[in-house]
């Protein structure tokens, strides 16, 4: 499977959304038991998750599932779910320490995958070895909760030190690019690309939606410009062309240049997964 420039939110407790939201041609969808769903509905979502999963085995690699937090009283009966269902991905709230990684893991299939949800200080102070642990798939920045936990002004500025070290901590554990948060405005276009640039910004390579209207902007954003699909196209051309070093507009082409460019090519071919 690609790995997903999309993870669309759909509410645990409202089943008549998965496949609205699997029609979206979002990379992942992400069946939610944490914020999306009220503390007196999570039992009901527990169980529209088991009734509809195992009738769409087909989309289950595309299906991760967000649990509630360790510390909550939901957990132990998340785990349970999980431990029930054909879900290989399951999105881990308040990520703060590898240990919280190993521990749901030996409650599962030895298959399963973990996306740490960095959205604290703490989770940010120990990224690196967050990063590290057995069966993490790739990280996923809480922007919203996180800048809750430190009491930010707003200003985008805040979240440019945690953004590079999820993404410094992503790289060095060879993981896949990390996922940015969420854009709250669910029809603000405009905004919600300047997000993911922000993010792309970084290093980060994916985006959690909150509404089907958002999959086709953030498909849109990580799109290349012509300009850029053309002066890659150059880069490799004259990279073909050349028995020595290449040169392209007086300017060298060098090992880098030519993997830039061969990304931002396949940028343009994958649609929904980079």
């Amino acid at each position: 499977m690609k790995t997903p420039i999309t993870y669309l939110f759909a509410p645990g407790n409202r089943p008549e959304r998965f496949d609205k939201a699997l029609a979206t041609g979002a990379g992942a969808i992400v069946l939610d038991l944490e914020d999306a769903v009220a503390p007196d509905e999570k039992a009901r979502a527990r169980d529209a998750i088991a009734d509809w999963l195992p009738a769409h085995a087909e989309a289950a690699s595309r299906i991760v599932l967000r649990i509630n937090d360790a510390q909550s009283p939901w957990f132990a009966d998340d785990v349970a779910l999980l431990k029930s269902l054909p879900v290989g991905q399951v999105m881990l709230p308040k990520t703060e320490w590898p240990d919280q990684i190993a521990q749901l893991l030996a409650r599962l299939d030895p298959e399963a995958r973990v996306l740490p949800l960095v959205e604290t200080a703490r989770g940010v102070a120990n990224v690196c070895d967050i990063a590290l642990a057995e069966g993490v798939l790739r990280l996923v920045f809480g922007t919203l909760d996180y800048a809750v936990d430190l009491d930010l002004s707003g200003d985008e500025l805040g979240l440019a030190y945690p953004s590079a070290r999820i993404a410094i901590a992503s790289r060095c554990a060879e993981l896949a690019s990390p996922v940015a948060g969420v854009t709250p405005g669910i029809e603000d276009a405009e905004r919600i690309a300047a997000d993911f640039a922000f993010a792309r910004a970084f290093g980060f390579g994916a985006k959690l939606c909150i509404h089907p209207k958002q999959v086709a902007v953030v498909h849109a954003a990580c799109r290349p410009s012509a300009a850029d699909r053309d002066w890659a196209e150059r880069v490799l051309a004259a990279a073909a062309a050349s028995t020595g070093a290449a040169q392209l507009d007086g300017k060298m082409i060098d090992r880098p240049v030519v993997l830039k460019a061969q990304a931002i090519l396949a940028r343009c071919t994958n649609g929904p997964t980079c």
